[in-house]
């Protein structure tokens, strides 16, 4: 049976269950558990003095208001850097390939940063739909134009993430195949592409860290703009 390329992106099934679950589950498992001990071992350290920058750098051009986020995004954070590298391992699945996933991410969260900036300052959030000193005939275009961009907001914060981890596991398969297929016909270019595979996977590495970055810090944005 011929298999297509975007094989690799169907939500695994197991006896008729979908394991997207059990995939969902799993980063939680591998973390340590912090413990009360003065002194921790190295994995514990380097968790927490990681978690503790990320946190600083995150939250630091937020008031106070918004620090009420601070454990929700760094779980986020680490939740969806751990899924992204999970997935790069061989015969592994990737959820946050899957747009409904993504999205279920992005427009609860989207949604609940506008909820809180109409409640708490409703005149500053419906501000940024008329920027000051708009002339008189543009003012329905404006408005027209910074709703849709609202609203597009969460779903380019789905695509993103989708189509970059979609695109760089696609990139892997195609090479890896190709270094495959040439390698009895032609083995300088198979080593070559090989190396190229190589180089390639690390760049994967730093795109999936990359990108779960960008998705907490684009929420961390709207939120500053509503708190």
């Amino acid at each position: 049976m011929t298999l297509s390329f975007f094989d690799q992106f169907m939500s695994p099934t197991f006896m008729g269950i979908p394991l997207m679950a059990l995939a969902l589950t799993l980063p939680w498992i591998l973390y340590p558990t912090p413990s009360a001990r003065w002194l921790n071992n190295r994995l514990l350290t380097l968790q927490g003095w990681f978690i503790n920058r990320f946190t600083h750098q995150l939250l630091t051009p937020l008031n106070l208001g918004g620090h009420k986020w601070a454990l929700l995004l760094t779980s986020l954070m680490l939740f969806l850097v751990t899924l992204n590298m999970l997935g790069l391992l061989p015969y592994t699945f990737t959820p946050t390939t899957q747009l409904s996933l993504n999205l279920g991410l992005a427009v609860p969260l989207w949604l609940a940063t506008v909820i809180i900036g109409m409640r708490n300052q409703p005149t500053v959030a419906l501000g940024h739909f008329l920027p000051e000193g708009t002339p008189t005939l543009l003012i329905p275009v404006l408005i027209v134009i910074e709703t849709i961009s609202l609203f597009i907001r969460p779903l380019a914060l789905g695509v993103r993430l989708t189509a970059n981890l979609t695109a760089g596991h696609l990139l892997i398969q195609l090479i890896a195949t190709a270094a495959f297929t040439l390698l009895p016909l032609m083995p300088t270019v198979a080593i070559l592409t090989a190396t190229l595979l190589f180089l390639l996977t690390l760049l994967e590495v730093a795109v999936a860290m990359i990108q779960a970055y960008v998705f907490v810090l684009l929420l961390s944005l709207y939120l500053q703009e509503n708190v």
